[in-house]
């Protein structure tokens, strides 16, 4: 297994729920996979899992040979993620929602206006418009969140993210709500941030967008891994085809 994440044995449990059930697999760094499966299949829950959200029943998440304890704790390790549902501070701009993204620079400091803090909070507007500019949203700056269109919104949520100089970005379901055009370009955006380096894991429904644009998929059925592979071998396995179709052949 490679040393930059590793779901080791990993295992979460609500009640008599066993949402996520022993399940192993690794990223190598600068990889694009997927989590895919049925609805309830446990991707979600493996995403809170590697994000610190929910602590471990069971077995181990460790990002560069250190443990996931929580969310702030992964964050400072440099993991980021977006969320199923849209989640932005929908009455700030565009701007502010990637400022945000960065974190707190502190009130005593932002208060008393230290010559420090002006030239870092530059830095800060340098940085949001050039993520802004890397997903195509830098128009949009001083817009209210709220009012952009809905694949905008999702492509804020990325910007966001990618605010925090992410080395892993955790992508649920992207291409949710988005049309044909919007999936076409977000696979463009997902592939431009591989480009830099960042590795990605995505849970998406879409298997069109999936199957021709990720390296690995890694299949989820009722909480349980049944699959792993390219693109290609997952779309041949059996196992697969039952869970999503309920017979071996797809």
């Amino acid at each position: 297994m490679t040393d930059f994440l590793i779901v080791e044995n990993a295992g979460k449990h609500f009640g008599g729920l066993r949402a996520v059930d022993d399940v192993s697999f690794s990223l190598e760094e600068g990889s694009l996979s997927a989590v895919i499966g049925p609805n309830g299949a446990g991707k979600t829950t493996m995403f809170n899992l590697i994000a610190g959200v929910f602590p471990l029943t069971s077995g181990h998440v460790r990002f560069l040979r250190k443990t996931i304890r929580n969310p702030n704790g992964a964050c400072r390790m440099g993991i980021a993620r977006t969320f199923q549902n849209v989640r932005l501070f929908k009455d700030m701009t565009v701007l502010d929602n990637v400022l945000v993204g960065m974190g707190d620079t502190g009130f005593l400091k932002a208060s008393v206006r230290l010559p420090k803090f002006v030239d870092a909070e530059r830095l800060r507007m340098k940085r949001a418009y050039y993520v802004l500019e890397e997903v195509g949203l830098e128009k949009f700056a001083n817009t209210r969140a709220a009012d952009i269109p809905f694949g905008h919104q999702r492509l804020l949520e990325i910007a966001r993210s990618l605010a925090l100089k992410p080395r892993i970005l955790l992508l649920d379901e992207p291409a949710a709500g988005l049309n044909r055009t919007e999936t076409t370009s977000l696979a463009g955006l997902i592939r431009k941030i591989r480009g830099q380096g960042i590795t990605i894991l995505l849970v998406e429904h879409d298997m069109h967008l999936v199957m021709n644009l990720v390296d690995r998929v890694i299949v989820l059925d009722q909480g349980k891994k049944i699959a792993e592979g390219t693109p290609a071998e997952v779309r041949a396995n059996p196992r697969v085809c039952e869970a999503y179709l309920g017979t071996p052949t797809c």
